[in-house]
């Protein structure tokens, strides 16, 4: 990348509406992959491809980031822009520019996205076509969920339509969250207010022939919705430990039946005849009974699941309890602390809120407050 002492803007964002139930201390960024926090595999990308420095835009728990990264990690200087309230996508921006300066083109990534992009490449292709603005682009199934775009053959942007229905969509690429920016971009973004870069500033952009796209392949998933925190972790899981993966101080007794790919994290005990995956992520100093069956599911670190309990396609929070002959069907979330009696049954797409207690089977969609 030559000589440039490249920066990245990461928007720390927020809990997410699908997601938040299951924790009320932890953004998703902090979210784990593979029982690391979201942000570790991105800094680690980040410096992979050449970023020096980092700004973190976070409008609260500030304290927690700085905890946690301080000034240096992962080799990278890691320095902070605080926000009094949320200000959307292209606020936080505004707000880090004389952070970020105005001497050369810059990264800036929504922080809830898994990826293995090669962010060295994007900012090649940017420098070549002279853009105000690069966004990555990745092939989807569904586009109708995201930012989708209609690109030239030189790589301009001709068209960018915010979260289209199906029939209306202009293409299948679509907006992968993460941008390279040439200063100029300031000058697009007003100043004081909340923002939408994609709402507001990317349309003007592509009617001036402003915007450019990267088509990449390989990994993505944005975890903003509870089934694709599960794909994010069932790729991280395919691409890194395919074999699986075993911590420190597992204890699994004799007839434990491993399914792989399954992370087990360190001080996981596994009770006799239980059955683990394929597709499971277990964390730190988790206790599984006897006779359990897991598939498919994120247990965070200190859950506790007793004996002849079956959990399928769910997320388990930190230090939940679930009791004795539970069953947990797909798409549930049970929150930290949150406690499951015995015999119960939470049906498909239930959600049990943070320290919510359930004596009862719930057998249609609901939260559970």
């Amino acid at each position: 990348m030559g000589s440039m002492r490249l920066k990245a803007v990461i928007l720390a964002g927020g809990f997410g509406t699908r997601l938040r139930p299951l924790t009320c201390t932890r953004p998703k960024i902090l979210f784990p992959i593979g029982n690391r926090p979201l942000l570790d595999w991105t800094l680690e990308g980040l410096a992979r491809s050449g970023v020096e420095e980092v700004i973190l835009t976070v409008n609260y728990m500030a304290e927690t980031f700085m905890q946690r990264y301080g000034e240096f990690s992962h080799g990278l200087r890691i320095r902070y822009s605080r926000e009094k309230r949320p200000l959307k996508t292209g606020g936080p921006i505004k707000r880090a520019e004389e952070l970020i300066g105005h001497e050369e083109a810059f990264l800036a990534l929504n922080g809830d996205v898994f990826t293995n992009l090669d962010y060295r490449r994007l900012v090649e292709s940017h420098r070549r076509s002279g853009a105000t603005a690069t966004i990555a682009l990745y092939r989807v199934d569904d586009p109708s969920r995201y930012g989708v775009v209609e690109l030239a053959e030189d790589g301009r942007v001709m068209r960018f339509v915010e979260k289209p229905p199906p029939e209306a969509a202009p293409s299948n690429l679509v907006n992968a969250g993460i941008y390279v920016l040439s200063p100029e971009i300031f000058g697009y973004i007003p100043e004081g207010r909340p923002v939408s870069i994609e709402h507001e500033v990317f349309p003007r952009l592509a009617r001036d022939g402003r915007l450019y796209g990267y088509e990449f392949e390989g990994l993505w998933v944005d975890i903003g919705l509870p089934e694709d925190y599960l794909e994010a972790n069932r790729l991280f899981l395919d691409t890194y430990a395919k074999g699986g993966w075993l911590g420190k101080d597992v204890h699994l007794e004799p007839d434990v039946e491993i399914v792989q790919p399954v992370l087990i994290g360190n001080g996981v005990t596994i009770g006799g005849k239980s059955k683990i995956g394929p597709y499971v992520v277990i964390g730190d100093h988790t206790s599984i009974g006897q006779g359990v069956c897991i598939t498919n599911s994120i247990i965070f670190a200190d859950a506790v699941v007793a004996d002849f309990t079956s959990i399928r396609g769910a997320i388990i929070g930190e230090n939940a309890i679930i009791g004795r002959w539970v069953k947990i069907e797909d798409r549930c979330i049970v929150g930290d602390h949150a406690i499951i009696l015995d015999n119960v049954t939470l049906t498909r797409g239930v959600t049990v809120c943070p320290s919510k207690e359930v004596a009862e089977s719930v057998l249609t969609p609901a939260r559970l407050m």
